[in-house]
């Protein structure tokens, strides 16, 4: 990116900042008191790049088209229904109910079959069957656009409440694609001495055992501390988290770009995180133990030279 980019996406970021400010000052007493710093440096970035911000009021008192009918909901029901009827125009109702039927049950204990199994489902369609002039046809429902990215819905929402048995817990931002929490935020305070990207990691590993059922559908974790950023996977040890160090994949980004931008405008950009989600995350299944992995391309995550060799 270079620096007259980098202009304009900072301008553009600053208006959106004193938006999301504002939008704060309105609703702070309607609203958990957790991770507050992270709205200039962090959703004003998803607002830049074209995803839908929301704060969980918006949806939790039916102010927005998108709405949870309980706390219990991982998934954004009538978005989800929505979006695969946008991408699916020419497939039957019962074909869509049988795809978010197969989609929103979970067949397993075991949190990585049900999250490979959906994964499955994210990159090669979701089969069904169903009657058409009296044959049964079978076919396949998408759950993403991958041609056309205005068919998705892309939303950030912060903070979620998540209660699945006797936990209740909330994650800083959760990220939906059509519906669907992709990716799980947490954002570490730099106010607080003792927070460190390890103490982010402990906390994703307590949403993980206590309220597993937000991350069977999850493809990034990421971890926020001030303007540095990490990201990981489901099996990621807390030392796997690492920094994205370019956004479009060629060239490092223009001095000043901090980490946190880099990954967003690198990771959650629309199109490279269909590209991510569809090429770059692998499952290793070993005797005992399944590992999610995040191909990462080596200029991705490794540090950027300070004076850069390369002709202009």
């Amino acid at each position: 990116m270079n620096p007259t980019q980098l202009k304009k996406i900072t301008a553009k970021a600053s208006r959106v900042t004193r938006k999301l400010r504002c939008r704060f000052d309105l609703r702070e007493s309607a609203m958990p008191t957790v991770g507050v710093d992270v709205v200039p440096s962090l959703l004003t970035w998803f607002e830049v790049i074209g995803y839908t911000v929301l704060l969980e009021p918006d949806i939790a008192l039916g102010k927005h088209q998108i709405r949870r009918s309980s706390y219990n909901d991982v998934v954004l029901y009538q978005c989800f229904h929505s979006a695969l009827q946008k991408i699916n125009p020419k497939k039957p109702d019962e074909a869509i109910a049988a795809a978010i039927d197969q989609v929103t049950c979970t067949e397993s204990s075991n949190l990585l079959e049900n999250n490979r199994r959906f994964h499955k489902f994210l990159t090669n369609g979701v089969e069904v069957k169903y009657l058409y002039n009296e044959e049964i046809v079978h076919d396949f429902v998408w759950l993403i656009d991958t041609s056309n990215l205005l068919n998705n819905d892309w939303v950030a929402i912060h903070p979620l409440t998540i209660v699945e048995g006797n936990y209740t817990h909330c994650p800083d931002v959760v990220v939906f694609i059509n519906g669907l929490p992709l990716a799980v935020i947490v954002s570490i305070q730099p106010s607080d001495q003792r927070a460190t990207f390890k103490a982010g990691y402990q906390r994703i590993q307590t949403y993980i055992e206590q309220i597993p059922k937000l991350f069977d559908y999850n493809t990034f974790l990421v971890i926020t501390y001030g303007s540095r950023a990490r990201v990981g996977t489901l099996t990621s040890d807390w030392q796997e988290f690492l920094p994205w160090r370019t956004i479009d994949g060629e060239d490092f980004p223009a001095k000043g770009a901090t980490e946190l931008e880099v990954m967003i405008q690198g990771i959650f950009d629309k199109r490279r995180f269909l590209e991510q989600v569809l090429h770059l995350i692998v499952f290793e299944e070993k005797e005992t133990s399944i590992s999610k992995k995040l191909l990462r391309r080596p200029f991705c995550t490794t540090q950027y030279p300070k004076k850069s060799s390369r002709q202009v």
